[in-house]
């Protein structure tokens, strides 16, 4: 199998929100068809790991759900896949995407509706316009820090994902 990597993350995708459970799915193998899935908090506390098992030292797709605990304290986190080494136990071909907890960020959290930014439209505007209250913007914010890197500045046409 030259050129894949022994672990590779299909779902999910860098940014994406993601429910409780956490599900993760990709292509892997480790030592003996075992490796490990973890999700962190932005903070770097540990929230959850599980183990992975496939069929021994072949590449196999995998699918895991990882139940988070309860809501996290923060709305970035990470998800990482890895192998544990067979010489020392140490950590070996690590995946790491980043996350957003969509539960961090309302909870319940039900998915996301998407709304293209109109000239005039602050965060704020939007906010009051789906959660009837302005000052829940940094919600908004947060989901979609893959784009924005300041709630102030939003542009007509960009596509944001609002919380529900």
């Amino acid at each position: 199998m030259a050129g894949l990597p022994p672990i590779s993350v299909r779902q999910p995708q860098p940014y994406d929100i993601v429910d409780d459970p956490v599900g993760v799915c990709g292509i892997g193998s480790g030592f003996e068809g075992q490796f490990a899935a973890r999700v962190r908090e932005g903070n770097g506390a540990e929230i959850v790991q599980i183990n992975v098992n496939g069929p021994g030292a072949v590449m196999f797709n995998y699918h895991a759900e990882l139940p988070l605990p309860g809501v996290p304290s923060t709305t970035r986190g990470t998800l990482e896949v890895f192998e544990f080494s067979a010489q020392d136990g140490s950590e070996i071909n690590k995946q790491v995407v980043p996350i957003i907890f969509g539960r961090a960020l309302i909870d319940p959290y039900a998915g996301f509706q998407q709304y293209t930014v109109q000239p005039g439209d602050t965060l704020s505007a939007i906010a009051q316009q789906f959660y009837g209250d302005s000052s829940l913007f940094p919600r908004i914010f947060e989901a979609n820090i893959n784009q924005l890197t300041d709630p102030n500045l939003i542009f007509p046409g960009q596509v944001l994902r609002i919380p529900l």
